[in-house]
């Protein structure tokens, strides 16, 4: 069965990017530091890391978050999607207009402009057509940003949440939550390694 997996690193005060993100500096200033553990040896972050970029199906991101990793300071060849891991799911943007070009060639890029609730419903039949074809269960995962996780949250898209709590407070940043209906979480998993505690939740409807 295919689910809605939200999955992203957050500070200790609720922060996904540092200070000032922007197309050059998509994770702020200093929010490099929240993203640690993807690239640490830690085995538990490495088995973290690889469980969940096996289990992705298709990968739902905005508009924003998609300038930063298909600008110039973006992916390459030694940093993408799974941070080292193989993975190239089909990748979803939400967007208002779709680019004029990409860089990124190589990955499977769909853009859909009629708002956040279609690129999921477009990400689970990619998923649902991948775990046809790789006969196990593929999930959407919702890779940010913020904004569009935060959306998706409110709007009750998201079947469970995973965070990477990174033990760094920046004091501003990009809130993953900003309001919204209340949400019931059920936690489900706790992996406390070297450099961050993984989180998972799955959340009631």
């Amino acid at each position: 069965m295919t689910r809605i997996i939200a999955d992203i690193s957050i500070s200790l005060d609720g922060f996904v990017t540092g200070p000032d993100p922007g197309p050059d500096n998509g994770l702020g200033t200093g929010g490099e530091a929240l993203h640690t553990w993807a690239f640490s040896e830690d085995p538990g972050d490495r088995r973290i890391l690889r469980e969940a970029t096996a289990r992705s199906g298709a990968v739902v991101l905005g508009r924003r978050l998609f300038d930063a990793v298909d600008g110039p300071n973006g992916w390459d060849g030694t940093s993408g999607y799974g941070a080292g891991e193989v993975g190239r799911p089909a990748f979803v943007v939400v967007t208002s207009s779709p680019p004029k070009s990409v860089r990124l060639t190589g990955l499977d890029w769909t853009f859909v402009t009629s708002g956040l609730p279609d690129a999921v419903t477009a990400a689970r039949e990619r998923a649902e057509a991948a775990s046809s074809d790789s006969g196990k269960d593929l999930d959407v995962v919702l890779m940010g940003g913020g904004a569009t996780i935060g959306s998706a949250f409110a709007a009750g898209l998201v079947d469970a949440l995973t965070l990477h709590l990174a033990p760094v407070v920046p004091g501003a940043g990009t809130p993953l939550f900003t309001g919204g209906a209340p949400r019931t979480l059920v936690q489900c998993g706790v992996t406390a390694t070297s450099t961050v505690t993984h989180l998972a939740y799955d959340v009631l409807r």
